[in-house]
């Protein structure tokens, strides 16, 4: 196997196959990426047996063959390349010879028989999205995934199609974010999908804001998504998602109006000397005004005023800060809409005017 590419082809590349791979791996090949030549473009693989992610590039000069090679000595390298320089990647005698100029590097390799690939989707629902819309999805819910809950199906983001409508949801049981958005894929029936953790995280990392669609398949243990020259593949969480829609409190009486970046800098000054470990903040909502107050063992304190639009009963509630300021980088818009009804009960939070977006936040007793 050989081919003869430039570092400015080569170099994305790695970047889309990469990511996926594991620093410390239960097997050694997991750390090496899958290259297979043929006619004049070569088809590169990366796996931790949970997702797979393949890109395909052109080359110049090639002779047909596969290797398995060392993902990220291979990226290390093509970095430190000067730019638009020729890269010759040579397979011989076991060894993966890269040549650029007056530099030569010689890893080592597997067999490529040896490489785990991931079965294909066989006899999925296959339909269309756009990419900007799926990364939107991701990036306004993605936020509230559980990390290492033992309710595993937590650990995911469930996207649910319908007919006409694809709606996101995550939760890790502390607080929720939906967003829903009015686009027919063209469903006959209703699907769910749990998308590892992972996964939601690479596609963020991929994705791009182009029109450009990205072709779903959904099989019943794997799903795949296809992007330009990038085809990803991942296992779907095994489990029931629960019944999130009996968490979203409907019924709110209070309801207060507040400027997103001046809550975010005031979030963040008070939030210096709340306690390190629970982070919380109290925020008493009174008329015109919001409060905030945090202190930490130390019996130090912090103490700020915003204004905000509220005409109703003072209420305080106390709130992980981490959490609010979580919410505050998902809603667009420059104003933010809470409501809630005691200081014992979840409120929700959304941009305003947004009807397409809820996040329920629970409290926390400080």
């Amino acid at each position: 196997m050989e081919f003869v590419v430039n570092r400015e082809i080569l170099l994305p590349a790695l970047g889309k196959v990469t990511g996926i791979v594991e620093r410390r791996q239960t097997l050694p090949i997991l750390g090496n990426l899958h290259l297979a030549v043929e006619s004049d473009r070569v088809t590169m693989t990366g796996t931790d047996l949970e997702v797979e992610v393949k890109t395909v590039f052109n080359v110049e000069t090639c002779h047909a063959g596969d290797a398995t090679v060392p993902a990220r000595k291979l990226m290390d390298i093509c970095k430190n390349l000067p730019e638009s320089a020729d890269i010759r990647l040579k397979i011989k005698d076991d060894r993966c010879v890269v040549t650029s100029g007056r530099g030569r590097f010689s890893l080592g390799t597997l067999p490529a028989a040896d490489f785990p690939f991931m079965e294909s989707v066989q006899d999925g629902v296959q339909f269309s999205i756009g990419e900007s819309l799926l990364k939107r999805l991701l990036e306004k819910t993605a936020f509230a995934m559980a990390q290492q809950d033992v309710r595993y199906y937590l650990n995911g983001l469930l996207i649910e199609f319908d007919t006409a409508t694809l709606t996101a949801v995550a939760t890790d049981g502390h607080r929720l974010a939906k967003f829903l958005s009015k686009t027919a894929v063209g469903m006959s029936e209703s699907r769910q999908l749990i998308v590892p953790n992972k996964t939601v995280l690479e596609l963020r990392r991929q994705l791009g804001n182009s029109e450009e669609c990205a072709i779903m398949s959904l099989g019943e243990k794997c799903f795949q998504i296809s992007v330009g020259h990038m085809t990803m593949t991942s296992k779907i969480v095994d489990g029931r998602y629960p019944e999130y829609e009996r968490v979203i409190p409907r019924e709110l009486g209070k309801v207060a109006l507040l400027n997103k970046e001046e809550l975010k800098r005031a979030l963040s000054r008070t939030a210096i000397l709340s306690n390190e470990k629970y982070r919380g903040v109290r925020l008493t909502f009174v008329q015109d005004t919001l409060r905030l107050l945090a202190h930490n063992p130390e019996q130090e304190e912090a103490e700020e005023e915003i204004e905000l639009e509220y005409s109703d009963d003072q209420i305080s509630i106390g709130f992980n800060v981490s959490y609010l300021m979580d919410v505050l980088g998902a809603i667009d818009g420059t104003d933010v809409q809470v409501q809630f009804q005691d200081g014992n009960s979840s409120s929700v939070w959304r941009g305003k005017g947004a009807d397409d977006e809820i996040y329920v936040v629970m409290p926390m007793r400080l």
